[in-house]
């Protein structure tokens, strides 16, 4: 395959990610959607890498997976800190991370 095709790939798969950032309401849905773009990221930095020869954007993809595995952690446990007080998870109250 050409790498345009995993460049489009990602392209894609970002669009989808921040379209379900800015439109969708439950926290879990805009969590996944973030780590879909984190994804997308992940897969133009290889291909890139790919392209070029050279081991840097497998390098940050490495690191992107990194930051990803700790916002799974901080995040999940926010989102269910937040479920256990308020019953909801959704991203439309102001006043969730105020105690």
């Amino acid at each position: 395959m050409n790498p345009d095709h995993y460049l489009h790939l990602a392209a894609v798969l970002f669009t989808i990610g921040a379209s379900g950032v800015l439109l969708r309401r439950n926290a879990i849905v805009v969590f996944m959607c973030v780590e879909l773009m984190l994804n997308a990221a992940n897969l133009a930095f290889v291909t890139v890498a790919r392209t070029r020869s050279e081991v840097d954007g497998q390098v940050f993809a490495f690191f992107t997976m990194v930051v990803a595995a700790a916002e799974v952690v901080v995040g999940l446990a926010i989102i269910m800190a937040i479920f256990r007080s308020r019953r909801s998870v959704s991203v439309d109250d102001d006043s969730l991370l105020k105690f």
